[in-house]
């Protein structure tokens, strides 16, 4: 491996434009939002709007930051600098196990998928040609990758918008030779009321759609190696607020109008593929999981991109192995990718030979991660508004509005959250059990951490010491 000068600006605008988009719009909304609708109702637009403005709120903060020191460490650099390097390494690295832990779960799924189209190929052998083609994509250079995500996230965002389109269409009963008998607005309020299972239900759609939304970061690591990184992240943080609300809020929307909440359909074939099923488009399935499948391929894509991103940053500070700082000739941190597609390929392996016990711990724990990237992201900007003020006050392009109130009340919102996820004890994926999953694993690199920080700061003294003894013997 040639010691490359560091990662390159391979990234155009229009790479970070469509990863901005694509970022927001992943595998779960397709596959997650039919269990949401079944336990919400109509409702779920609620529990969808909630955590969208959360997500636009934590978007805002790491935007102001990002846009003022862009770095592909992002949030875990800007921790680093804001609360100390024990928070840097913890989060960092419980977002890299959140992302390997992603690349075997979406694997798996795409693996489905393509073993449902070519049966010939086992399942086993469809993920590993997954992941061989995009660590392939990934190895060769940033470009290859933002084009590779450029066309999936349009892929995605065609369909999504395309659906809309058609599903209003058939709403308002003008989609010709559609059957729209089952379809209209009097579906969010006609079978038992827009709460229908009562106000609860919200909160526990909340718990189900969360997950969903990891991802929306993904551009501020990105934009470290776009051309005009401070312009990229300002953007993309900017354009948040409508990406939600057009993606999540209107799909979702589309579907809870097209057909009753509690038709079976949906439960059975999934909220999108059922919704296109009743108004007899022909290949309804198919075509769905097609999109599935680029939603999931683009999910991996970027989630290989991002640990390997995030591995980089780590080994650059110190806080991983130095190899992980090392790039090739044309900026590719070939050893971070390496090592993230490893850890993916033995999750992936997990997964097929211990499904309900080392795979289903993995997926458990790694959970709550993104409720923990959003609360340190939280404390992060707090304290960085601060130094930015103080030392360069012409970087702060991007501000949270209303500060340092609406950052609290975010704070507040999340540990709500995750409160409330403690009283959800059904099932082996509950609530409680990827909480407490996530926080043992968060406490063991939180010890790794700040052990290795005593050891820092021993080795420090030490050198101090040595200073000044070399001082005092030369005078």
């Amino acid at each position: 491996m040639t010691d490359g000068s560091g990662l390159q600006a391979g990234l155009k605008n229009r790479h970070l434009s469509m990863i901005a988009i694509g970022g927001v719009i992943g595998a779960g909304l397709f596959v997650g939002s039919s269990s949401g609708i079944a336990t919400a109702g109509p409702g779920i637009l609620l529990s969808y709007a909630l955590v969208g403005t959360l997500v636009v709120l934590v978007m805002r903060m790491l935007g102001e930051m990002s846009a003022a020191n862009p770095t592909s460490g992002s949030f875990s650099a800007h921790a680093d600098r804001a609360l100390g390097r024990w928070a840097g390494f913890s989060i960092g690295w419980l977002y890299w196990f959140f992302w390997v832990v992603v690349l075997a779960v979406e694997a798996t799924a795409g693996a489905k998928i393509l073993e449902g189209w070519i049966p010939a190929v086992p399942q086993w052998g469809w993920a590993l040609i997954v992941m061989v083609v995009l660590t392939a994509t990934n190895l060769v250079s940033v470009g290859s990758y933002g084009e590779f995500e450029f066309w999936f996230a349009g892929i995605k965002v065609v369909a999504i918008g395309t659906f809309i389109v058609v599903g209003a269409l058939a709403i308002f009963g003008v989609l010709p030779g559609a059957h729209t008998d089952k379809a209209g607005v009097g579906n969010l309020t006609d079978h038992g009321g827009f709460l229908p299972n009562g106000p609860g239900a919200i909160l526990t759609g909340v718990l189900l759609v969360v997950f969903s939304f990891m991802g929306s970061e993904i551009a501020t690591l990105a934009a470290g190696e776009s051309e005009d990184p401070q312009r990229a992240v300002t953007k993309s943080t900017n354009s948040i607020i409508w990406r939600i609300g057009v993606f999540y809020l209107g799909s979702i929307l589309v579907v809870v109008c097209l057909l009753p909440w509690n038709d079976p359909s949906i439960k059975e074939q999934g909220s999108y593929v059922a919704a296109l099923d009743s108004l007899g488009i022909a290949h309804a399935g198919q075509i769905m999981n097609f999109i599935v499948l680029t939603s999931v391929l683009s999910c991996l894509n970027s989630g290989l991109y991002t640990a390997s991103r995030m591995a980089f940053s780590l080994g650059e500070r110190g806080d991983a192995p130095k190899a992980f700082a090392r790039t090739t000739g044309r900026g590719v941190p070939m050893a971070a990718i390496i090592a993230s597609v490893v850890f993916g390929f033995v999750a992936v392996f997990f997964n097929y030979a211990f499904p309900d016990t080392v795979f289903l711990f993995l997926v458990n724990s790694s959970g709550a991660v993104a409720l923990f990237v959003w609360l340190a992201i939280c404390a992060s900007q707090l304290r960085m508004r601060r130094i930015i003020e103080r030392e360069a006050p012409e970087k702060l392009v991007v501000r949270m509005w209303l500060y340092p109130y609406l950052t609290w009340a975010t704070i507040a919102l999340i540990v709500f959250v995750l409160g409330y996820m403690l009283t959800d004890t059904k099932g082996e994926s509950s609530g409680r059990t990827t909480v407490l999953l996530s926080l043992l694993v968060a406490a063991a690199v939180l010890a790794v951490a700040l052990v290795k920080e005593r050891m820092r700061s021993g080795q420090a003294a030490v050198t101090a010491a040595e200073t000044d003894t070399d001082t005092v013997s030369v005078g």
